[in-house]
């Protein structure tokens, strides 16, 4: 990045309201997320990189959006578009899976929020079966002979909310990325690659 100091000093450090989370935010037009994960993969396989000590895995963050089913329906619609303009055959039936992580919400404070005079007038936070039934109809309105694949899918959508602090619970904010198989892993569940071998993580086990 040498050659680019102007554009990296522009990287900012999101304030997060939960520890165990950095969220880095690239200006606009910068470096592509996906692109530069990929490489580091490509890195850490030819042992040109070592696996980090205190990161755990990278989840590389497409688009932010108000989590809405208006907005992330929107977004989704962009980021899947977007992946199927890249890929060479688009006449076959594409396997998706959805992944939504509320990671940093904890339920209890949620409720708590819900039942205080201020959480009253706030919109409830987006469940599970919600989020995956907004991102499937996003996904089918791009690809309509698109089908659901838990196992090996094709390509991921991979919904995490963010615990942006000061952020009121009715205006939540989520990451929204549409990853590639080679980046996703679907054991124990549905996530980004970790950074570290599973040869690694079982001798750590």
């Amino acid at each position: 990045m040498s050659e680019n100091v102007d554009r990296a000093s522009n990287l900012s450090l999101v304030k997060l309201s939960r520890s165990g989370l950095l969220f880095f935010k690239f200006p606009c037009g910068g470096l592509h997320v996906v692109d530069m994960l990929t490489e580091i993969f490509h890195s850490l396989s030819s042992g040109k990189l070592k696996s980090p000590q205190w990161c755990h895995r990278i989840f590389p963050v497409q688009e932010t959006c108000v989590l809405s089913e208006k907005d992330l329906h929107a977004t989704v619609s962009k980021l899947f578009l977007d992946f199927l303009r890249s890929k060479n055959n688009q006449d076959e039936p594409i396997k998706f899976a959805v992944a939504y992580n509320r990671r940093g919400i904890d339920e209890t404070e949620t409720k708590a929020q819900k039942n205080s005079n201020e959480g009253s007038n706030q919109q409830a936070l987006m469940d599970r079966e919600q989020c995956f039934k907004v991102v499937a109809a996003a996904v089918k309105s791009i690809a309509e002979n698109s089908v659901v694949d838990l196992k090996s899918p094709e390509v991921a959508v991979l919904v995490e909310m963010l615990p942006v602090s000061g952020v009121p619970l009715g205006s939540s904010v989520a990451g929204v990325s549409v990853l590639p198989a080679e980046l996703i892993s679907t054991k124990p569940r549905l996530s980004v690659r970790s950074l570290a071998s599973d040869a690694k993580a079982t001798k750590k086990k």
